[in-house]
């Protein structure tokens, strides 16, 4: 180790000449001052700019400043009137006016219903907008008395099943294909509908639609039929009713089992997979007792 730091006279006078002269030119690098152009400023463009940007300031300061947009002064709320300026008194007169059913229909009025000074009337007006016929008489609404339309009774509504195709036809929104659908669905059950509810099952008639044939037709003579004893029936009689199947005739008949019997019909709800949505076309055909 020794060996390694012991330098000769020649190299010691190296490392000083070395060190001297790193010395100087750092110290040149922090007193000397680098040569620098002149800087010109060209002051018609300076001046020019500076008034580009302080244009760009006032067009931002205006958009953002809150719009103003016509209004009916009719409708000036508690909030509205503070915000363009009204007392309290003065809104309280407009609102006062507008509970005795009254309407302001021009400028002058506006201004000796609330008494509101000239100023502030000459900063709101601008922006008043009342309906056309206050202005025009001659569009002035005239408001005709409106006939409410009551629905027919029974003996004014014709029998859904002696209907025609053609006949169906005049109801909005039944054409050709659902004339023709709802009269093949009738014919095949003999006698036809026990109820106009069994025209839930014609594929595509809207509840609209249904509403609308509710309006016009009634079953007037539903075919006869006699009605299972849902507390005495078979599997096999309840499988003659629509919507059920063996299936779930084995389900009704264990859940009747079940509850001693069924006490109402919306107790068939409970049977597990039962169509609760068809449950008045069920009932149809069936009896409690």
């Amino acid at each position: 180790m020794k060996s390694h730091f012991t330098f000769s006279k020649s190299q010691r006078n190296g490392i000083f000449l070395l060190i001297l002269l790193i010395v100087i030119l750092q110290c040149l690098y922090f007193y000397m001052d680098a040569p620098s152009e002149a800087l010109v400023v060209n002051k018609t463009e300076l001046a020019k700019y500076e008034k580009e940007i302080d244009s760009l300031k006032l067009l931002e300061l205006e958009a953002r400043k809150p719009k103003k947009y016509q209004f009916n002064p009719n409708y000036i709320t508690d909030y509205k009137g503070a915000s363009l300026g009204m007392s309290n008194e003065e809104i309280d007169r407009l609102l006062n006016f507008r509970k005795q059913n009254n309407w302001i229909n021009s400028v002058k009025q506006f201004q000796e219903v609330t008494q509101v000074s000239d100023s502030l009337l000459n900063s709101m007006s601008p922006y008043f907008k009342f309906p056309e016929w206050v202005s025009n008489t001659a569009k002035k609404p005239v408001f005709k008395e409106q006939t409410v339309k009551r629905p027919k009774s029974f003996q004014q509504k014709q029998d859904l099943n002696k209907v025609t195709a053609q006949e169906l036809q005049t109801i909005k929104g039944i054409g050709e294909v659902l004339s023709d659908r709802i009269i093949k669905f009738r014919n095949k059950f003999p006698g036809g509908f026990i109820d106009a509810i069994q025209l839930e099952d014609v594929y595509g008639l809207t509840p609209e639609v249904l509403e609308r044939i509710s309006e016009e037709y009634i079953v007037k003579t539903p075919r006869p039929i006699t009605k299972i004893i849902l507390n005495k029936a078979t599997v096999d009689q309840l499988v003659t009713i629509q919507h059920i199947d063996y299936n779930l005739a084995f389900k009704i008949v264990e859940q009747r089992q079940l509850r001693e019997g069924f006490k109402t019909f919306d107790e068939l709800r409970k049977v597990k997979d039962f169509p609760v949505n068809k449950i008045d076309i069920i009932k149809l055909y069936l009896s409690i007792d």
